[in-house]
């Protein structure tokens, strides 16, 4: 519905922080993009219905 591009940081439960765009590999969302690769479109179930979403970009922090 509204096209936009948005940054997600995959991480452990007590690391999130939606208003860092870091969301649990353990929430829904999380949960259903681990494993992907890009140019897949995952949807995902959440509260209003269901979510799609395009993988454009998978990459690995620096200081891991």
């Amino acid at each position: 519905e509204f096209n936009e591009e948005v940054e997600y940081i995959i991480v452990g439960p007590t690391e999130a922080d939606p208003f860092e765009n870091k969301i649990s590999n353990e929430s829904p969302v999380g949960r259903s993009l681990v494993g992907h690769k890009v140019d897949e479109i995952i949807k995902v179930e959440v509260p209003d219905g269901f979510a799609e979403y395009k993988i454009l970009e998978v990459s690995k922090p620096e200081n891991i």
